[in-house]
């Protein structure tokens, strides 16, 4: 992490993904990279966790926000997890320090042992790939429209050219431009793909707001329902939140990248982070669901006619952020892959680099097929959303919970609060992980709590 707002510079997105990865899969020693990670200034921090945050899940809001009620319902339960969001991330850093580990997966590692250590990177891998997957059908999503406005098409059902098709657009873009993208060792060559992708997010919320100020005639909302259904119902709403909110597997890095490793700035620092997003993600969230009601779609920007200029310049931006983002994420993933394969076969790093390239080429190639596949064949987003949203509470919750816990156990003193603390994330975690999943958490939380 090499951003400073002082010196107006960018992140390194190719350092941060280098960061997130398994501490087996690169062993060459790189002391030029470590000291630029450790002058990042409190403003630059506040930066990269916000970068780290906001994403694609921003177009998922305002379907949460019908989803648990209306805008009561839904800016209620936002501000109740942003409480758990904020401490649980000041207690990564807590146990960063404690644990002298530098990533999140080591942290827990660390501080919960090896069989948590190993499920919490096979949890990283499989996020990583669901987000994969909703990239694709994102990009499907926004190209479908900005395709109908370029031919002037203003009836979505017509069918068009065979060029103009969904799964034709989604794999001629995945193909030629996010593969070669993701094949490389390094990716430090998107230096500049995470201020992008957090202008393009900005400028999203803008739109949506600024639509709903001023709305177009031929847009008209639908039932806005002011309260839930039953209490329950408010609940469907945490795991888009907790997809939106999870930048925790990434802020480990970023706090030992800071000049002051210390637990109050860090505090001052994912405290502001937190704020910023809240207002971006509340503004989307109200603003796209009062636009639209109950019929707004799992992506906001769907909602839109396909003809208005604003809103395809919006597309244009999340098809830019997600094309970019894609080869980040898989780049985590398939670091964490090959740290969990390397400790399975007992092997140190490879030598030999010819293995390595063969190795990572596969690995890419069957990644890169895979979430394809799966993603022309889910066209709806809020499948995937709520598998990784139930992934993304045992990263908010789950597991620094269990890390917060496990130290308090070792020390030889009374840490009530500590244990408190713990205790309510590992809970609060697990319920939401199973809020809307359409799998079976159950073994997996009870692995967690058996270690």
């Amino acid at each position: 992490f090499s951003l400073d707002w002082g010196g107006m510079g960018s992140s390194d997105s190719g350092e941060r993904a280098w960061l997130l990865q398994s501490p087996s899969v690169d062993s060459v020693p790189r002391p030029e990279l470590e000291e630029r990670n450790q002058n990042v200034s409190p403003l630059g921090a506040v930066f990269i966790v916000v970068n780290a945050a906001l994403g694609a899940g921003l177009l998922n809001f305002p379907a949460a926000f019908s989803m648990a009620g209306g805008v009561t319902a839904g800016v209620v339960l936002q501000m109740f997890m942003l409480i758990f969001i904020i401490n649980g991330l000041v207690i990564l850093g807590y146990c960063s320090v404690v644990s002298n580990e530098a990533t999140y997966q080591e942290v827990v590692r660390a501080t919960c042992g090896k069989v948590t250590g190993v499920i919490c990177e096979v949890a990283i891998a499989v996020y990583t790939f669901g987000t994969c997957i909703a990239f694709f059908i994102v990009i499907g999503d926004q190209l479908d429209r900005l395709i109908a406005a370029m031919v002037h098409s203003t009836d979505s059902a017509a069918a068009g050219p065979w060029y103009t098709d969904r799964k034709f657009t989604i794999v001629v873009t995945a193909v030629l431009v996010i593969l070669p993208l993701s094949i490389p060792k390094e990716i430090g060559f998107q230096k500049y793909a995470s201020a992008l992708s957090v202008m393009g997010t900005w400028y999203v919320t803008i739109v949506v707001i600024v639509k709903y100020i001023w709305p177009s005639k031929n847009m008209s909302p639908d039932y806005v329902s002011t309260s839930s259904s039953s209490w329950t119902a408010v609940f469907n709403a945490m795991p888009t939140i907790c997809f939106g909110f999870q930048c925790h597997v990434s802020c480990v890095p970023v706090f030992n990248s800071m000049r002051r490793k210390e637990i109050k700035p860090w505090g001052v620092v994912v405290t502001l982070s937190m704020i910023i997003c809240l207002f971006v993600y509340t503004g989307t969230g109200v603003c796209g669901f009062l636009t639209f009601g109950s019929t707004v779609s799992q992506d906001v920007l769907m909602s839109y006619p396909p003809d208005d200029v604003a809103v395809a310049i919006a597309r244009a931006f999340i098809v830019l952020c997600v094309v970019t983002s894609y080869p980040i994420l898989h780049f985590c993933g398939r670091a964490v892959i090959e740290g969990l394969w390397l400790r399975f076969r007992g092997e140190q790093v490879e030598v030999c680099v010819r293995s390595e390239r063969r190795r990572r080429i596969l690995q890419t190639l069957v990644w890169f097929v895979i979430t394809l596949v799966l993603a022309l064949f889910i066209p709806d987003i809020g499948r995937v959303i709520s598998l990784i949203g139930g992934l993304a509470a045992c990263f908010i919750f789950v597991f620094p919970g269990k890390a917060a816990l496990s130290i308090a156990l070792k020390a030889d003193k009374e840490l009530a609060c500590l244990i408190s603390k713990g205790s309510s994330f590992h809970s609060f975690g697990a319920a939401t992980a199973k809020a809307r999943s359409p799998l079976n958490l159950r073994s997996v939380l009870g692995t967690i709590r058996s270690s």
